[in-house]
């Protein structure tokens, strides 16, 4: 999985203000649905929080990776965005969150879902790549950190 494959500049926003849970997944599905008009955003963001409910998707070191599967989307889209001021995510290590990367595959792909995630979990793992994406300054900035190999 190559994540250029699944974020694009305008999918990419750097050092928001996030103020809570409900407002960053808000802003990610926003993010998406300006990017791929095939996607509702109030839809996307009702199906973000659902899937919220189940556990968080906050896997550790101050990184979230909310997803979900939507039937508008014809292949796995993301969006990244970095935090101004970590939030509290319900995170598995506790730690507030300040990188998301949010994910949504099609309704049918579970195969492709779990591969996917699977990618970005080990690439947000790597500390170095954590650091990249932690010091960029525009969106720009941190849409190249992310194509940087982890």
């Amino acid at each position: 999985m190559q994540i250029q494959s699944l974020i694009s500049p305008n999918r990419t926003l750097c050092r928001i203000e996030g103020g809570s849970k409900k407002r960053a997944l808000e802003l990610l599905a926003n993010t998406i649905a300006q990017d791929v008009p095939e996607v509702d955003g109030d839809e996307l963001f009702r199906r973000l929080i659902a899937r919220e409910r189940l556990g968080s998707t906050g896997i550790g070191y101050g990184i979230a990776i909310p997803h979900c599967r939507i039937e508008q989307c014809s292949g796995a889209v993301g969006a990244l965005i970095t935090l101004a001021d970590p939030i509290d995510f319900d995170a598995i290590d506790s730690q507030p969150v300040d990188i998301l990367f949010a994910m949504l595959v099609p309704e049918d792909a579970n195969s492709e879902h779990l591969q996917t995630l699977a990618s970005l979990a080990a690439a947000m793992n790597n500390a170095d790549y954590r650091q990249r994406l932690r010091a960029a300054t525009s969106n720009e900035a941190l849409f190249q950190a992310a194509l940087t190999k982890p």
